[in-house]
């Protein structure tokens, strides 16, 4: 089964698109325009408490 984890080799800031491009087997930096166009079209306060959520809740990848 797959789990979400924030990516340790594909980050910019927290991991979270790397990780969930890796989840989905999608390009991270495809998520991360994505992510900007939403940015811009909301406004700056939804998308930026949207991924402070997701850094509280998307767990690290554990060391194996």
């Amino acid at each position: 089964m797959k789990k979400l984890y924030r990516s340790k080799e594909n980050k910019m800031w927290g991991g979270i698109f790397g990780g969930l491009g890796e989840y989905l087997n999608v390009d991270p930096t495809l998520l991360r325009l994505i992510f900007l166009f939403l940015f811009l079209a909301t406004g700056i306060a939804p998308a930026l408490i949207a991924y402070i959520v997701a850094l509280f809740i998307v767990p690290k990848r554990p060391i194996v």
